[in-house]
């Protein structure tokens, strides 16, 4: 007997959902992609309508073949990839790949059983719009990247590539390095003065020097900072005035893909790319013991802060028999203009299921998330935070003094989250200010004169670059993590502290492109790029025009460019190390897997050596640093740093921490798409989920520090 057939992405979604499904359903998974361009070649025939010729990915047969044997003994099939125009594009090729006639597109934006079995009743046929879309940013993305990477390879090295979107956000990081560079410090000086009023004699607040004579006093110099010191002997000071008004501050919209990325990388220190492996499987199911399997969040990849009327009744159920009826504030955030509005924010596919009440069933950094996700979106359906402001002026001679501060008359959402702040935003922190009446005269204690200096812009973070590109229109939900990703993996920036700064090779290879590739490297027009592909999934475009008015200009750039583009030399880079065979100086150079030690005698004398890359983990045998190196074949693996003194080797990383049952080593297994999980290398059993799976950025370093004693 035929049965109703599902097709998911992933083997970890497919098993979720054929737990809570009837059994007369059949579900498998395509496990990703199963058809895309060539890797050797273009796969675009630009001369008839940018016609892709697309081949089944290496490695898919044995899905496949499984596939079409399901097909088979189908009464009719559901395709329920991803919700968004990457999924309606798997979605499109499964049914060209496995000739399907009506093919039944669901959605499931929530892997719940409910949610399910919602979909099943309302298919809807291939939006082929959506599939069109997605079509034209991968061809236009293979025309950038195969057209201009041979070009890197022949101008400055080997193993370098061109990313329509990636160029744009390695640009980003080398303007704002240059600003950094190009910044000069100016001094200035702050002088407060230390007060205490009649209310509370003993408490001292400060007030700030803020004019002289009713006008803004800006002081530059240590000078011009004594002088305000010497003239203010003897004074006498005296509330002037004082303001109070009362403050609201409104809860944060529910998480869209890049605020979850920023929140996450600024209170739990995750990387980006590891926010979203963790939603993913907070997605696709999570074992509940006795409630089964079950998807937690819903799909995490969206820049839309709407939900559904469902899920606001379930949070305001549980604000007003948790917190009361006051802290329910039931506020509608509007939406970005230009986002997405497929699906909803992501938010708990269940309110009632509480941190506590998941708490055993999770992982420690998947716990973290999932906590994160779920007090955004309780906290955004509860009311304003309210508070009395006041501002306090303060004359003394020909001087006015200003404090300010605040006092929480009701916590509203602050209550339960308190939103983090980029660096770049201005805070003013809630300072206690004693009770203080009109005109009355305060007891100086002092004049506390400071030197300040100007700082520059900070060099991005993986959240400060995430929102820049946001704010600039640069990529989408689905797109960030490989961005970021994908600017360290070739080489053009590095992270030291968290922070990005370019790399020599970034610096060139952006200035060349800047240059000969304007519209490539251009904020605004690749922004334009994103609306026109929307304007595409809308039916408001043809996709082939689009790609047609692009590759006309750039046909011509790169003709120019292929026959001025100059060939790149790079200085090497000095060291205080001498060859031990021969006795020359030894220098930094860079490589096909990126940069090494050599001597200058090449290539009389052919010594190298690679630049160690420190894991932060210890070696179990004699303790020197556990690095990371590279096969002859370019494999990554880690070893001592005491090679050949100690033989200690893995192929998959060491992390710090050691196994909490046995002390022994603890590994990192790095599965399919990215996903981290732990292991102890003694004994696989051992339970390990309390050490944390966020992996550092590997730190160079030039020289060995001797092994442990």
């Amino acid at each position: 007997m035929k049965k109703p057939l599902i097709i998911v992405e992933s083997p970890t979604k497919a098993r979720t959902i054929k737990k809570f499904l009837p059994a007369r359903y059949v579900v498998k998974a395509s496990v990703g992609h199963v058809r895309d361009l060539p890797k050797s070649t273009l796969g675009v025939d630009v001369e008839h309508g940018f016609t892709p010729k697309y081949l089944t990915i290496k490695g898919k047969g044995d899905v496949i073949k499984e596939l079409k044997s399901a097909v088979k003994g189908a009464s009719e099939v559901y395709l329920a990839t991803d919700p968004d125009r990457e999924g309606e594009a798997i979605a499109w090729h499964l049914a060209e790949l496995l000739k399907l006639d009506h093919p039944k597109r669901i959605e499931l934006h929530e892997i719940t059983k409910d949610a399910a079995m919602a979909a099943i009743r309302n298919p809807q046929p291939i939006d082929i719009d959506r599939v069109n879309a997605q079509q034209a940013r991968r061809i236009l993305d293979r025309l950038v990247g195969y057209k201009i990477s041979p070009l890197l390879w022949a101008k400055v090295r080997g193993g370098l590539s061109a990313g329509r979107v990636q160029s744009v956000a390695v640009r980003l990081i080398v303007d704002r390095e240059r600003e950094i560079l190009a910044f000069v410090p100016r001094e200035y000086w702050s002088v407060a003065a230390l007060l205490s009023a009649r209310s509370e004699p003993e408490f001292v607040f400060p007030a700030e020097l803020f004019a002289r004579n009713g006008e803004k006093i800006d002081v530059q110099t240590e000078a011009e900072a004594n002088r305000v010191v010497a003239d203010l002997e003897g004074a006498e000071y005296r509330v002037a005035s004082i303001k109070q008004r009362e403050g609201r501050r409104n809860a944060p919209a529910p998480f869209t893909t890049s605020t979850l990325q920023q929140e996450a990388s600024r209170k739990l220190r995750l990387r980006v790319r590891r926010t979203m492996q963790i939603a993913q499987g907070l997605y696709e199911g999570v074992d509940l013991g006795a409630e089964g399997t079950v998807g937690l969040i819903t799909y995490m990849r969206t820049d839309s802060t709407r939900i559904s009327d469902q899920a606001r009744e379930a949070a305001k159920e549980f604000i007003t028999g948790t917190f009361g009826e006051a802290y329910y504030g039931g506020r509608e955030h509007r939406v970005r203009e230009g986002a997405q509005d497929a699906h909803e924010a992501i938010r708990p596919t269940l309110a009632h299921h509480t941190p506590e009440k998941v708490a055993p069933f999770l992982k420690r950094d998947d716990l973290r998330l999932y906590t994160l996700i779920w007090e955004r979106f309780i906290a955004s359906q509860m009311s304003a935070a309210v508070f009395d402001q006041t501002s306090v002026d303060i004359s003394a001679k020909a001087y006015t003094f200003r404090a300010s501060g605040s006092v929480m008359k009701f916590a509203g959402y602050t209550k339960l989250y308190e939103e983090s702040r980029d660096e770049a935003a201005v805070t003013a922190d809630a300072k206690r200010l004693p009770k203080l009446e009109q005109d009355e005269t305060l007891a100086f204690r002092g004049l506390d004169p400071k030197q300040h200096f100007t700082e520059p812009p900070p060099r991005f973070t993986e959240a400060s670059l995430v929102k820049s590109l946001e704010d600039n229109g640069i990529g989408r939900p689905s797109t960030y993590s490989t961005i970021v990703e994908t600017i360290q993996a070739r080489g053009y920036v590095t992270q030291a502290e968290r922070r990005f700064a370019p790399t020599e090779i970034g610096f060139a290879v952006n200035d060349l492109l800047a240059e000969h590739f304007p519209d490539v490297l251009n904020l605004n027009f690749t922004a334009q790029m994103e609306g026109d592909l929307d304007k595409v999934a809308e039916q408001k475009a043809d996709w082939v025009d689009l790609l047609t008015k692009f590759y006309g200009p750039f046909a011509i750039e790169l003709a120019a460019a292929e026959e001025k583009l100059p060939k790149l030399e790079f200085k090497d880079e000095p060291t205080d190390e001498i060859c031990p065979k021969c006795g020359r100086p030894m220098v930094i150079k860079t490589g096909r897997f990126g940069r090494f030690i050599s001597c200058t005698g090449y290539p009389e004398c052919k010594t190298t050596r690679p630049i160690l890359k420190d894991t932060g983990a210890k070696c179990p045998k004699d303790g020197g640093m556990v690095v990371e190196r590279r096969s002859k074949k370019g494999r990554v693996f880690y070893g001592c740093a005491n090679y050949p003194r100690c033989d200690f080797v893995s192929w998959d990383r060491v992390v710090p921490d050691r196994c909490p049952v046995c002390g022994g080593v603890v590994v990192a297994k790095i599965k399919r798409g990215g996903v981290v999980t732990l292991e102890c290398k003694a004994d696989k059993t051992h339970d390990v989920s309390t050490i944390p799976t966020e992996l550092q950025p590997t730190q160079e370093v030039l020289s060995v520090p001797p092994a442990a004693s």
